[in-house]
């Protein structure tokens, strides 16, 4: 519970600064473009009082913020968040139902798993990039770009 307390949003700086946040909603932009998917990224520093209060996990927390942030709300139901809680070093990805059944939580869990390496060496910007760049390639292979697409939901990265 410590842990919540001493991470604060300057833990957040100082792992993306503004550059890094402009290159990982840029990376998003760009990877939208080959399929109809939507990626989120959401980064936090720490869960709430009330939260930790409530035993609310890691899991559960990117379950909320999928549905706050309308992750689901997407034509092809083929929505993406990204979660990472900084606290408790977790790395939580929610795949729409459009998506989810196809690919399974493995193929999701492989990805946070790759991030994650990245994060233990100090990487974050590469290993955001490395997820996004992975959950484009499930996207594209599912969901493949249309020259009617729309893009459904901002691209810039969530900072809470």
């Amino acid at each position: 519970m410590a842990k919540h307390f001493a991470t604060t949003h300057r833990s957040i700086r100082q792992r993306f600064p503004e550059s890094s946040l402009a290159e990982i909603k840029h990376a998003i932009m760009v990877s939208e473009q080959s399929h109809r998917g939507e990626i989120r990224v959401a980064i936090e520093a720490a869960l709430q009082p009330s939260q930790l209060w409530q035993d609310m996990s890691p899991r559960e927390r990117a379950l909320e913020l999928f549905a706050s942030m309308h992750v689901w709300d997407t034509v092809d139901n083929s929505g993406v968040l990204i979660y990472i809680l900084l606290a408790d070093r977790s790395i939580e990805i929610v795949a729409d139902r459009g998506v989810c059944p196809a690919t399974g939580n493995a193929t999701w869990r492989d990805i946070a798993d790759a991030m994650r390496k990245h994060f233990a060496s100090g990487s974050y910007t590469e290993g955001t990039l490395a997820g996004v760049e992975a959950v484009s390639r499930e996207l594209a292979a599912l969901v493949p770009e249309n020259r009617f697409k729309v893009d459904e939901l901002p691209d810039d990265v969530t900072l809470l």
